[in-house]
């Protein structure tokens, strides 16, 4: 598929600064959508009606939208509402990593929505993966709502390919009734060696696993260094026999106490924690990583318009204010955050201080589809526990 390049085509950089422009003020919405080739579309600037898409277009919508999306990042009554609302079946896939999404629709597996994080976003526009948005089809999107820095990743070439989601950090989970604190990488490896023994999850995604073995042994989160990438395969290989598992999915087992220790993402932290103070987190202090994720979808989707229907009954900011209060990501849309309660903006955990954030990166595309990194995590993956 090629998509076709208009005169009005302006790269993503070129999008910002005008959209930044009207935001100031000194252009018009009409040259805004001029100059970048966005048209009549329906974009809704400083806010807007909240509109049902099957309403406001009068296509049909399908019988079922298929979903890949990330272990415990929805609240089950939200598609529930949107089926009740519009006939459609919502078919839920839990995925790991967004490699693994990028390699099963390589493989041929379809999905009419995809939840990609920032740095997927450009492979997959790069292998015309990805369906521009139709942003008349999405009425509860307001770009105004959301700082530049969340707009921007979904942004190539002019078009809108992915709308943002929430935010979040990768850190340390731990059982405070059986660890002391664990507020470093290299402490995590070290305690999953010896105190957690047999009682350690290390996530089943090669950005982050590996990620955080670099960064314990001093080196950036997404190094590409072939004798930091061996050191730090040689990390992960020792590790390995003392773990309980190799798994993005390790809530079951923390909230049961098999675990007493994982890599965890904070909107986990945040569910976990609610449910069970002892188990706490920590961004390490050594580095790691800062990341949003986006609405996207694929290229070939089978349900393009049903697609459009439910990321648009997502992004209703009272939808989403409650999608937050179950799943514990970090809002980025600023008419959600005004609707969320004081307890929940005040959990460090959702929120922290932006004194801790300083040491983390976020993670690049070349370093999600590095061949030597995936090499790695594979034999990771294959060497017996």
């Amino acid at each position: 598929m090629v998509r076709k390049k208009t005169s009005t085509e302006i790269d993503a950089k070129g999008f910002m600064a005008e959209f930044m422009r009207l935001k100031r003020g000194s252009v018009t919405r009409r040259h805004f959508l001029s100059v970048t080739g966005l048209g009549m579309a329906a974009l809704v600037i400083g806010g807007s009606s909240r509109t049902s898409v099957a309403t406001s277009e009068g296509s049909p919508l399908g019988k079922k939208v298929s979903l890949a999306t990330w272990p415990n990042y929805h609240d089950p009554k939200t598609f529930e509402d949107f089926t009740a609302r519009y006939g459609v079946e919502v078919d839920v896939s839990i995925i790991g990593s967004n490699e693994g999404t990028l390699l099963a629709l390589e493989r041929g597996r379809v999905w009419d929505i995809i939840i990609p994080t920032q740095y997927a976003i450009a492979p997959y526009v790069k292998r015309d993966m990805l369906e521009p948005l139709e942003l008349r089809r999405l009425p509860n999107f307001d770009l105004a709502a959301h700082a530049d820095r969340f707009l921007k990743p979904g942004v190539r070439a002019g078009a809108i390919f992915a709308v943002p989601k929430n935010a979040g950090t990768t850190g340390i989970a731990y059982n405070s009734r059986q660890l002391k604190p664990v507020e470093t990488w290299r402490d995590f490896f070290d305690v999953a060696m010896t105190k957690a023994t047999g009682r350690t999850i290390v996530h089943d995604y090669q950005l982050t696993a590996i990620g955080g073995a670099l960064v314990a042994l001093g080196h950036d989160f997404n190094s590409l260094d072939p004798t930091e990438l061996q050191h730090a395969e040689d990390l992960l290989m020792r590790v390995r026999p003392h773990l309980l598992a190799v798994d993005s999915d390790y809530q079951p087992a923390m909230r049961t106490g098999e675990a007493w220790m994982t890599m965890c993402w904070s909107n986990d932290a945040s569910q976990m924690h609610r449910d069970v103070p002892e188990i706490a987190y920590a961004i390490a202090t050594d580095g790691g990583e800062i990341w949003t994720d986006y609405y996207a979808i694929p290229a070939k989707a089978h349900n393009k318009p049903g697609a459009h229907a439910l990321i648009n009954h997502l992004l209703e900011p009272e939808i989403a204010a409650r999608e937050h209060i179950v799943h514990g990501g970090t809002v980025t849309d600023s008419r959600v955050r005004a609707l969320l309660p004081e307890e929940i903006l005040a959990d460090e955990i959702i929120y922290p201080d932006e004194a801790k954030l300083t040491p983390l990166e976020f993670g690049l595309a070349v370093a999600m589809t590095d061949p030597t990194r995936a090499e790695i995590m594979n034999r990771f993956r294959a060497a017996r526990g």
